[in-house]
Parts: C-alpha cells; sequence; structure tokens
C-alpha cells in the first residue's frame, strides 16, 4: 500500500508499513553529564502515555523506547574531562545512570537503546546509504559559524554579538547562548532546501505539534528557512561516532545517528512498525526533531511521526538549572527523599507542557503530604481502619440505603456526577497527554469524597447498630471512589494505585479501563461483601520537615 504527502510543489509517495497501534519514544539522553529532572520528565510523560495506552487497549502492541545518545565531541570531550581514556567504558557508565534512574521510577520502556549498541551504527549507515541513493546527499565546502557545544552549524540570523568578562566581543548563538567560531570544512550536505513544502504540507494538521505554540514557532522556522544542512563531519575533528560508509574521512553528523534510534528501534531496515505515534521531546530540540527528522524520514519515502509533543523546562526556585548556580536537581537524592512515586506524581502534575515548571522543595512537600498523604492516604485508612470497619469489608451496596444518602446529601450528588463522567474526562485530558489536568480531575473527586465522609462522620455512626445499613453504604460508596481514582491514577503512579487495590482487596478484572463505572450505575455488576486484605498499607508517608 502506498501513501502520499502532497504539497503545492510535489508528491512524495511512502511506502505503507505496518503500524503498531501505539510507538511512543522519548529523545535519546546525551551522555555529556549525568541525568536531571528534565530527562526524567521526558521519560515519565512517555512512560503515562504508554501505561495509558496500555489501560485502554491492554491486548495491542506496543513499543515504547527511551535510551542514550553516545557519538559526538561532547561525550569525548566529557570522557577526557572524567579522566577516563576508554571513552566506551566512559558511556556505559553514564547510560547505566539513565537506565537506572528510569528503572526506579518504573518507567515501563520495551526498548533501552544506545547509539552504541551494533544494531544502531548498522541501522545509521543503511539508512545513510538510502538518502544517498536517492540522490539527497551531496559533497560540498562548507563554511559557517559553528557551535562546539551544541554540535551544529549555524546561519547569520542564529548568532548575535555580545560582549565577554575581558572586553571583547564575542560571537553567540541565539539558541543556546554558547560561543560560536567561524570553520571551514568538506562535509555531505542534506538537501534540506528542497523538502520545504513537504514539511509545511505536513504541518498541515496543528495535531502534528503540539502545544499549540510549538506547532506556530516551528511552522515559521520553516517558512523562514532555504537552506541545506551538513551531516558529517570530518572524521579527524570528530572521531568517536558512525563513520560514512565508504567515505572513512567523515563521521556522520551526530543528530543525523541520534534521530535514527527511532528507525532502529523500529526495526529498520527490516520489519519495520512504523511511524511512531507521539515523540515526546523538550521544547530545546524542537528544531532537530520537526525540521529535521521528518525531511531526513520524507527523503528516505517513510512516513514523518504522527505528533510531536513538546514540553517546556524546568527551574528552582524561580531560577534557571544551571552548574554554575550550583541547583541542578538530582533526581536519585529526590526519590530517596519522597519515593519514586511521590517524585514521578510531583512531576506530572507540576509540570505543564507549555510553560516552565518550578520545582522548589517547599512546593513538593506540601503537594505530597496534601494530595498523597491527606487526600488519598487518610480517606483510605480511615474507611478500611478498624474502628469505622470493624468487620474489615468491602460492603454490597444497598441500592435503597444509597437512593436515601443521595435524595439527603448535595455532596453525593455531586460526588455521584464526577464518578459518572471521570472516565470520558480522563480519556481527554490523558489522550492529549495533558497528565496535570487528569490528575486535577481525579483530586476533585476525592475532595468531594473527603467532604461526604466529613458530613456523616462514620466513626460517629458506629456508636449504634441501628446505623450498620448506612455505615455500610457509606464505605462502600468510598470504596468505589477509591477503586475508580486507583484506576485512573495508575498510569501516574502505578504503585500507589496497586496498593489501593491491594488493601481494598479488589480482582483484577475490575482493576481495568472498562471498570470505572460506578456500581450503582453498572447494572450487570454484582456485588457482595468481600475480605479487604488483613495488612496495615500506608499508601504514603507523611513527610517531615
Amino acid at each position: 500500500m502506498m501513501l502520499s504527502l502532497t504539497s503545492q510543489r510535489a508528491v512524495t509517495t511512502f511506502i505503507r508499513h505496518q503500524h503498531t497501534k501505539c510507538f511512543i519514544t522519548t529523545p535519546i539522553f546525551y551522555v555529556n553529564a549525568a541525568p536531571h529532572i528534565g530527562h526524567l520528565y521526558s521519560a515519565l510523560i512517555a512512560d503515562a502515555a504508554h501505561r495509558f495506552h496500555k489501560l485502554k487497549y491492554p491486548l495491542q502492541s506496543t513499543i515504547f523506547s527511551t535510551g542514550t545518545d553516545e557519538h559526538g565531541l561532547k561525550v569525548l570531550q566529557a570522557s577526557h574531562n572524567s579522566n577516563c581514556t576508554d571513552v566506551k567504558l566512559y558511556c556505559d557508565k553514564i547510560s547505566s545512570r539513565y537506565k537506572e534512574l528510569f528503572d526506579m521510577c518504573e518507567i515501563e520502556y520495551t526498548r533501552f537503546i544506545r547509539t552504541t549498541d551494533p544494531d544502531h551504527v548498522d541501522s545509521v549507515q543503511k539508512f545513510w546509504n538510502l538518502l544517498k541513493s536517492r540522490d539527497y546527499l551531496y559533497l560540498d565546502t562548507y563554511s559557517g559559524w559553528y557551535c562546539v557545544p551544541d554540535e551544529m552549524f549555524l546561519t547569520d540570523s542564529q548568532i548575535s554579538t555580545k560582549t565577554d568578562k575581558s572586553g571583547k566581543e564575542i560571537k553567540v548563538s541565539e539558541l543556546s547562548g554558547h560561543q560560536v567560531e567561524w570553520n571551514e570544512e568538506e562535509n555531505f550536505m542534506f538537501k534540506l532546501s528542497s523538502l520545504k513544502s513537504d514539511l509545511l504540507y505536513w504541518l498541515k494538521d496543528e495535531e502534528t505539534v503540539q502545544p499549540n505554540k510549538f506547532h506556530s514557532i516551528l511552522k515559521q522556522w520553516i517558512e523562514d528557512s532555504s537552506f541545506d544542512v551538513s551531516v558529517s563531519r570530518p572524521s579527524s575533528r570528530i572521531p568517536w561516532g558512525v563513520p560514512v560508509p565508504l567515505c572513512p574521512s567523515q563521521t556522520v553528523y551526530v543528530w543525523l545517528d541520534a534521530l535514527v534510534n527511532y528507525l532502529t528501534v523500529a526495526g529498520f531496515p527490516n520489519s519495520l512498525s512504523w511511524p511512531p505515534t507521539v515523540q515526546v521531546i523538550g521544547k530545546d530540540i524542537l528544531k532537530f526533531h520537526g525540521m529535521y527528522w521528518p525531511a531526513f524520514l520524507i527523503a528516505a519515502g517513510l512516513e514523518p511521526p504522527r505528533q510531536l509533543f513538546v514540553h517546556s523546562h524546568w527551574t528552582v526556585n524561580d531560577e534557571k538549572m544551571s552548574k554554575s548556580k550550583n541547583n541542578v536537581v538530582d533526581p536519585f537524592e529526590k526519590i530517596n527523599a519522597y519515593t519514586s512515586s511521590g517524585f514521578r506524581y510531583f512531576l506530572l502534575k507540576e509540570g505543564v507542557p507549555h510553560s516552565d515548571g518550578n520545582f522548589t522543595e517547599t512546593k513538593v512537600v506540601n503537594m505530597l503530604n496534601a494530595d498523597l498523604a491527606n487526600t488519598l492516604g487518610n480517606l483510605l485508612n480511615r474507611c478500611s481502619g478498624k474502628v469505622v470497619n470493624a468487620k474489615q469489608v468491602y460492603p454490597s451496596l444497598n441500592k435503597e440505603e444509597f437512593s436515601h444518602l443521595y435524595a439527603e446529601n448535595e455532596t453525593l450528588k455531586h460526588l455521584t456526577e464526577k464518578l459518572t463522567n471521570i472516565q470520558t474526562e480522563i480519556d481527554s485530558h490523558y489522550e492529549s497527554l495533558h497528565f496535570y489536568r487528569g490528575i486535577n480531575a481525579v483530586l476533585s473527586v476525592l475532595y468531594d469524597c473527603n467532604r461526604f465522609i466529613e458530613d456523616y462522620k462514620p466513626w460517629e455512626l458506629t456508636k449504634n447498630e441501628t446505623n450498620a445499613v448506612k455505615l455500610a453504604c457509606i464505605l462502600h460508596i468510598a470504596f468505589e471512589t477509591l477503586r475508580i481514582c486507583g484506576i485512573a491514577l495508575l498510569p501516574i503512579v502505578p504503585a500507589i494505585s496497586n496498593k489501593i487495590f491491594c488493601k481494598l482487596n479488589i480482582p483484577p478484572e475490575r482493576t481495568c479501563w472498562s471498570m470505572m463505572k460506578p456500581s450503582w450505575a453498572d447494572n450487570s455488576y454484582e456485588c457482595k461483601d468481600f475480605q479487604l486484605h488483613s495488612d496495615s498499607i500506608f499508601l504514603y508517608k507523611k513527610i517531615r520537615q
């Protein structure tokens, strides 16, 4: 089957490949430094998206990739600066830290790829040959402003002049602020300029790049561009990388090498599951993923990604993170302080894609204590404790008593309405990767349930046997709320959700996406009393400041 991408000037035809229903990627992370919370945030967005898809479509095949980018001059320099003479050993060490972090935070990737993996090196060289065979590469002498830290050439419009500490005027990158230098060398060039109309056609659907602000930024960049891009470097200057096939004097440009990782994961050049459903990236690499990457794919006759989801960065106490300020947040340290579930929750609730998130210790502690320890944890503890629930059961639903409570209590009316609609609301927020909105929807339900419990004070009802039916109905409503909220939180804090299911002894078939309807709205469900788990479970231990 063939697929056409039609533009005003050209028709590009792609071979239709097998499409995995869910193919989610993170960027691969550069090993010139240890991981920070921005890297973890990218991985958490992708992980939550992947978990949600598996929750919603448990029988569908999925691919979820992450990994490390290990070639280039910066990696070579970082290796030397750390007194490691074997650059591969240096890469092994830093890559393992990323893997350790992601495993600690329950990132359920299906492939952790490294650009030093043999199958990836093979993919890069085969992709290079494909571009060359389709006449998109040519050898030329390239001169321009080059930024060593960013490993990229810049146009005149992308640089500015500033004065350094000594009073000397220097040229710097407008994109990163790093100093640039004039460089002239022989490189292979990629015919990016010939694909401008194809890229603009790809962007016609605003959903291609989300949030919308980044779609607008990218579209403007492409409209303003009219240049080809260098895709190799002299191996005499950059020896640590993938050699250009049949041209050992050249090394494949580190960004072309890195971007091909997604193809390697998908099985290129053999059986290919393509294209990616969504690719999660930080705003700093939008140019590479939004201009170069789709252009490389179109040139190779492959479909561009269905969507790029772009997130913003993290500040610390409203200041930019930097080594010079000594304020880079160590995710390992914070996981030890707040647990992996707590840190997952904070980053996914506090982070919003369209603007920078702000990390402060006070904010983390207040949020986790209020949301996880109090709102969620106390609700479970109150209703499962022996003072209120002497028989330690998940009571069956008495529909007559439920009707009485519903008629007399406004809070219950609000709660039942929210529980009836929560699946649709969560679906909308999670499908668009706005996990913070989904979390807030869950909290709104939990607030109502806690108010409902306060209204009836079950710890008082236990003092009189005549209240037994009412008490059982109140507990049933609370447990159903916890069950449904537990399902909704599975992509966010899976360990905490599973603690809820364990304590309430909920059978697995009642913890799936299709079971988010409350018992009183589900005529097919036959609810009977069943025992709670006997062990005491703390969902989240309150943090002492």
